[in-house]
């Protein structure tokens, strides 16, 4: 499916001195990252390998991330902000990265363009679909790029089924089941299990990733209603089992353990989901399979399956590259780079955010109905 997506001039040198009136301006694209958690970590490392980019500036409420952000490579000689509206009133900034719990996304993302910086947003988009369009209206008045930083997207697997969807090799999208289950895995930091800070649990933290990965391999097709259940039934209580993220706080456990979800779309196709933080299964599972009316393919195995000279055959790639951190990170920034210096089309903009976020509202809306299947706008 075709966005209609906004596409800005090519980054140039004199930009800055057109925003701020300082013909001095580097070549580097200025970069700020607010929100120094766990996933700043990523874009840091990432932002290493990519000479394109210099960190200038971080932000967060909490002081000592900032103080751990201060120590890490590229990021010594960076100034330091407590407030997101005093970095942008005082930096000179290409592009900044949004890094924070879902509930801060839109109102930053917004500030950030309206300030005239390119944003990407770390997954979720946002809290729900009203803010996503917020949050595009809002790059289009700028005439500044927003991107969603989802990287599975990137991966050599996912690129792999996405080639074989446009070359014709599976046929018709019939079916795609996602799977995003962790046995035993709740997040022990961070506001993961505060559902008025995140939006959910595992389907809008885990969940969203491969749904979106597979929604991308299936060519984007339109969402149109959607059913789903969910339950909480460990995280709220504690727990002496034994994990490898044991003693989160469960008393401020608002959210899901388990969702469940299908989502039919406008071209017939269906989606089944199966998303959670602690379910008794055999093992963690990450992955989502297609079909197709002419083949179907595997993110588990990296395989598509196709029936060729009368023979069922299960095809894999003489060669994938690597897609291990930071390979992921450094793809989804340097699309999002390309598309500010060169003008390139943007992988994954914030109409694509929208159409996730969508979906994912579409299973907690039934969910609250008892399973009763809603319409998607």
């Amino acid at each position: 499916m075709s966005y209609p997506v906004l596409r800005p001039r090519p980054f140039a040198p004199t930009d800055h001195a057109i925003l701020t009136g300082n013909a001095a301006s580097p070549q580097r694209l200025r970069w700020a990252i607010v929100g120094t958690g766990n996933i700043s970590a990523s874009h840091i490392r990432a932002i290493q390998a990519m000479p394109e980019i210099e960190i200038v500036a971080g932000c967060d409420i909490n002081p000592e991330r900032l103080a751990w952000f201060r120590t890490q490579p590229g990021c010594q000689q960076a100034r330091t902000y407590a407030d997101h509206r005093e970095l942008l009133r005082k930096e000179r900034l290409d592009a900044v990265a949004v890094c924070t719990p879902n509930d801060s996304h839109a109102e930053i993302s917004i500030a950030a363009l309206e300030a005239g910086c390119h944003v990407i947003v770390e997954k979720p988009m946002a809290m729900n679909p009203a803010e996503c369009a917020r949050m595009i209206a809002a790059a289009r008045k700028a005439n500044r790029l927003l991107a969603v930083g989802f990287q599975i997207r990137y991966t050599p697997a996912v690129q792999m089924c996405a080639r074989a969807r446009r070359k014709g090799l599976l046929g018709d999208i019939l079916f795609a089941k996602v799977h995003a289950l962790r046995r035993r895995g709740i997040p022990n930091w961070g506001v993961f299990g505060q559902k008025e800070l995140q939006g959910g649990g595992p389907m809008i933290d885990i969940g969203v990733h491969w749904i979106e990965s597979a929604h991308y391999a299936m060519g984007e097709p339109k969402p149109v209603a959607a059913t789903g259940r969910i339950w909480t039934y460990l995280g709220d209580k504690p727990s002496q089992v034994v994990s490898k993220w044991p003693g989160w706080d469960y008393r401020h456990y608002t959210v899901e353990d388990l969702a469940v979800g299908q989502v039919r779309f406008d071209n017939g196709a269906i989606m089944q989901i199966e998303s959670s933080f602690c379910a008794h299964i055999e093992k963690d599972r990450m992955a989502w399979e297609i079909l197709g009316t002419k083949g179907g393919f595997s993110t588990d195995s990296e395989t598509l399956f196709l029936d060729q000279a009368d023979t069922m055959l299960n095809a894999q790639a003489a060669y994938l590259p690597s897609h291990a951190n930071p390979a992921d990170f450094i793809s989804k920034l340097r699309d999002f780079t390309n598309a500010i210096r060169l003008g390139t089309p943007l992988c994954c903009p914030g109409e694509e955010g929208l159409a996730v976020q969508k979906i994912i509202d579409g299973i907690y809306r039934s969910a609250a109905r008892n399973g009763a299947e809603v319409i998607i706008n």
